[in-house]
């Protein structure tokens, strides 16, 4: 099976304008995400897709190859659209470029063994929510599953309710996807559905469509950086990872 990385990377942000390139211990956020994919052995190839001609130079500059895209696109996915429609693969994993933690160990568990030839695929990481206000924090997704770990609902509230028990761990979304070609043409030419404007999230694109949708615990370190207070906590974590290491 092809498998590509794609790293998506917009420069035109409202809260950080060029993020991807933030320095986090010297070297730019991007940087660090490529490096971890590079480590996936099942990764034919990795590239950066961006709009942005700083954040190509950059990327450029430590070895990346870079696919330039539209500077119009709404989602990551639909840049990973444009993306699919330009190089062929089976499958197509997306890697967000504010997720600098994310290693190997994470990454590999959003590919399958094999994909059926008829059918839409589409696979998400989560996590465990490590600290309790995360959880209310409505900029973290929360990820309910099935026993077969298809998705059921995602929303920007704490879910589920705690009613009738406690003894219950939340999940968070970790930024990385993989979908094969069918999953991300049935994306493209699907219309946004109420649920998806509601909580700005487009894995409702499949959701409010019945196309299931599979969210697997990687039991990772995450700490995706949205705004520039968040570098601070990422820093601290690379550095006492880096002393534990020796």
């Amino acid at each position: 099976m092809n498998i590509i990385c794609v790293i998506p990377a917009r420069g035109g942000s409202s809260r950080f304008f060029e993020k991807p390139l933030a320095l986090i211990l010297n070297k730019p956020m991007i940087q660090w995400v490529y490096e971890h994919c590079k480590a996936v052995p099942e990764f034919s190839e990795v590239y950066v897709a961006t709009d942005s001609d700083r954040i190509r130079e950059a990327a450029e500059a430590f070895g990346a190859p870079v696919i330039m895209t539209r500077s119009d696109h709404d989602t990551a996915t639909e840049r990973l659209y444009e993306v699919s429609t330009r190089i062929e693969a089976d499958l197509y994993v997306m890697v967000n470029g504010d997720e600098p933690l994310l290693t190997r160990e994470a990454i590999i568990q959003c590919i399958p063994a094999e994909i059926q030839e008829d059918e839409l695929y589409v696979s998400n990481l989560m996590t465990d929510f490590e600290n309790p206000v995360e959880v209310v924090d409505a900029t973290n997704l929360k990820i309910v599953t099935a026993k077969d770990d298809r998705c059921l609902f995602i929303s920007r509230s704490p879910i589920p309710y705690p009613k009738g028990a406690m003894d219950y761990v939340f999940h968070k979304f970790v930024g990385v996807g993989a979908f094969n070609r069918k999953a991300l043409d049935f994306y493209h030419n699907t219309p946004r559905g109420p649920i998806e404007k509601i909580e700005e999230n487009d894995s409702f694109r499949f959701i409010e469509n019945h196309v299931p949708i599979y969210y697997y615990n990687a039991h990772c370190k995450s700490l995706s950086v949205d705004t520039p207070k968040d570098i601070a906590g990422v820093e601290a974590y690379l550095k006492d990872k880096m002393q534990q290491e020796g």
